[in-house]
């Protein structure tokens, strides 16, 4: 196979992180009156979901801190549908593996599938409330602001999202789903959220917002006080600004994508399908104001993703190694609690990277292989360090900086990917061994 030549490349991004977030957390939630509307050593429950979000141990343990200065009594509930296998204790397990243990944060987590009956919306869907959240004085929610992978509109994931998928725990993300297909998810979202909110239960959320470099970009306190339209419209604003920060492929077009992992932690589809340009059925490019790609290869499973393989079926071909490392049973959960069997279906797969690349290569419509582009990424979340081929340097967006010589791709004796950084190395050390 006539693999082209590697480069290092660095994408610039404006780095937005926030320098203390400690003094942030508690600054949000003393401006936001939430302590005032708890009762003298009162329980409030946390909810937190299941997301890779950056820094979410600091940030948790901050909330924690304030509501005890506050006098009141804290715990954290597991905010999320069929994540960790749809059991307590693999959803307790989850936040445990972000650093989310009493140990830690200095609360328990109180992790049930146990659910209370809010009733039904005017569409007639029905909503579910963590029983152990609605026995507490009042709830504080702790979403991520971010577009979604299913679906486009005015509000994606955040605060409405995890009221209705997250407080609703299983029986509510299959029951949303459910009716998300039929109605569109972002009717569900709104709708099913409102009627959770109209719970009384709700003091509001801290949203995070996160930068191009997965930072901590923001951290805004929502009170339902203010009312749900408001909260509608503050969501509105900070997933705007979000998408405004969000990092793309560093070129406009690229043949081969390698991405080295997916998982449920990276996003709920495995890959966010708005940096590969899929949609959650695998059709082909939809999004036309991102990079075009032309064939996804997934290399293998994130750590922290449970064995699930959700997102394995937005790939074209994937490597042995991901294929033996799923279980099927949370893979399957959770693709059919979220109405979207086909992001699990079964790609063509080959048992070293090499067979890989020398197998999809002649399928992007290019004869001479030399002329196909790859790029290669750790994970879709993972933008700003990427390698990509030679011969993708020329149509490089200008934010993408080359850090390193052309070098030659390494593989192992296995026939799989070496060390692309050592490789990078050697070259430099050798070019200025030379020119001395």
């Amino acid at each position: 196979m006539n693999l082209p030549r590697f480069v290092l490349v660095e994408q610039v991004f404006p780095d937005r992180a926030i320098p203390n977030i400690k003094e942030r957390v508690h600054a949000e939630l003393s401006r936001s009156g939430f302590a005032s509307r708890i009762p003298p050593g009162g329980r409030v429950a946390i909810g937190v979901g299941s997301r890779g979000i950056s820094n979410i141990a600091t940030i948790v343990k901050a909330i924690i801190e304030f509501w005890k200065n506050a006098g009141a009594r804290p715990f954290i509930f597991p905010a999320m549908g069929s994540h960790g296998a749809a059991t307590a204790e693999g959803q307790a397990d989850v936040l445990a593996h972000y650093g989310i243990h009493e140990a830690t944060i200095g609360a328990p987590v109180i992790s049930s599938l146990d659910v209370v009956s809010l009733g039904k919306t005017s569409e007639g869907i029905d909503t579910f409330m963590d029983r152990s959240a609605y026995e507490s004085d009042g709830i504080l929610l702790v979403p991520r602001v971010k577009w979604h992978t299913d679906f486009s509109g005015s509000i994606e994931s955040g605060l409405f999202k995890m009221l209705a998928i997250g407080v609703g725990k299983f029986a509510g993300a299959r029951q949303y789903h459910t009716f998300g297909y039929r109605l569109g998810l972002e009717q569900v979202i709104r709708s099913a959220g409102s009627k959770v909110l109209s719970s009384g239960k709700i003091l509001g959320g801290l949203a995070i917002q996160e930068g191009a470099h997965h930072e901590t970009a923001g951290l805004v306190a929502i009170s339902s006080s203010e009312g749900g339209e408001f909260m509608l419209a503050k969501e509105e604003s900070l997933l705007n600004e979000v998408k405004s920060w969000k990092a793309t492929l560093p070129a406009p077009e690229i043949d081969i994508l390698i991405v080295d992992e997916i998982g449920k932690d990276i996003s709920g589809a495995g890959m966010d399908t708005k940096v590969i340009n899929r949609g959650i059925n695998g059709d082909y490019n939809p999004f036309s104001d991102i990079p075009k790609v032309h064939r996804v290869y997934a290399r293998g499973l994130s750590e922290l993703t449970y064995h699930s393989a959700i997102g394995i079926g937005l790939a074209d071909i994937i490597h042995d190694r991901l294929l033996d490392g799923v279980n099927w049973r949370p893979t399957y959960l959770n693709s059919l609690t979220a109405c979207t069997p086909a992001g699990v279906r079964t790609p063509i797969h080959f048992a070293s990277d090499r067979e890989v690349l020398e197998h999809i290569a002649p399928t992007v419509g290019k004869t001479d292989f030399a002329e196909v582009t790859y790029c290669r990424i750790r994970n879709t979340l993972s933008l700003v360090h990427v390698s990509v081929s030679e011969n993708l340097l020329p149509s490089l967006y200008p934010s993408a900086e080359p850090i390193s010589a052309p070098f030659e791709a390494p593989f192992t004796r296995q026939s799989d990917f070496g060390d692309f950084e050592a490789a990078a190395k050697s070259v430099s050390v050798y070019s200025e061994t030379a020119r001395s």
